[in-house]
């Protein structure tokens, strides 16, 4: 076997090896009753990765067919493959590594979430490089929702906000908030003009949201981050809090969003009061 046969072979092993370490509760599918796949079934991931079942099935079969870099996006994202072994999955599909692989929740460390934890009444969030929510404190989820229970799409800030109709209720003056939020984005997409995921991301979201689109649409950039923000709880009212963000040490592309409730309000308090109830 030459290498070049080999390097297929490695890949068809690899692709089939992490689908039977998905398990359909993790991908929002049901388990089911007559499963005799220990993981995800092909056709599932083919079919969340957006390629055909045939040429899936070529591809863990070791043929030797071209991977393109959109197609390995795809896998990696479904596999929920960490920044190692989307650089492992690169290689093996003979592709140019991106500036950067995004970072799952699995490589924050023990010593990073313990920050998050100890933000008690701080609703606090980390998030990579496409704005996706990879890790966060119970705070935050008394705010803005139970992030253990949504899928990786909902996580994502920019989808949430233009897709989630609670968002529009919770935030006081919405379009405001919107729309400097897209002018924030569009800074980012524009330092990550090589990233794919940029391009589909916002061409869906642009379906979706009539706002978004509109927005998008004049090209305005932001640079700066918001300094205040001011909610409309459901269950305690208004919540004023200042924003901080910080670059997580190690992980240039990581953002730490911290909550502060405001001194001379009583958001201290509110906070203390949902964090109690939802114990």
């Amino acid at each position: 076997m030459d290498s070049e046969q080999q390097r297929y072979k490695e890949l068809g092993d690899f692709l089939k090896n992490r689908r039977a370490k998905i398990l359909p509760a993790q991908v929002g599918l049901s388990s089911g009753q007559r499963r005799r796949t220990p993981g995800l079934r092909r056709e599932e991931v083919a079919q969340m990765a957006g390629i055909s079942l045939t040429w899936y099935t070529w591809l863990e079969q070791g043929r030797p067919i071209h991977v393109s870099t959109p197609v390995v996006e795809s896998l990696s994202r479904v596999l929920q493959l960490d920044r190692e072994e989307c650089h492992h999955l690169y290689r093996l599909a003979n592709q140019p590594l991106p500036a950067d692989i995004p970072v799952s929740r699995e490589t924050v460390s023990p010593a990073l979430q313990h920050v998050l934890d100890n933000l008690t009444y701080c609703p606090s969030l980390i998030t990579d490089q496409r704005w996706n929510v990879i890790a966060w404190n119970k705070a935050s989820c008394a705010i803005f929702g139970d992030f253990d229970a949504m899928s990786d799409r909902d996580r994502n800030i920019v989808w949430a906000m233009f897709t989630d109709g609670k968002y529009k209720e919770l935030f006081v003056d919405w379009d405001r908030h919107a729309k400097g939020m897209v002018g924030r984005f569009r800074s980012t997409s524009g330092k990550n003009i090589d990233d794919f995921w940029f391009v589909q991301f916002i061409d869906e979201l642009k379906t979706r949201s009539p706002e978004f689109d509109l927005w998008w649409s004049l090209h305005e950039i932001q640079n700066n981050g918001e300094l205040y923000k001011q909610l409309n709880h459901p269950q305690v009212g208004q919540l004023d809090f200042e924003i901080s963000n910080f670059d997580v040490s190690d992980h240039s592309n990581l953002k730490m969003v911290v909550h502060v409730p405001m001194p001379g309000t009583d958001t201290a308090e509110k906070m203390k009061l949902l964090i109690s109830t939802a114990c």
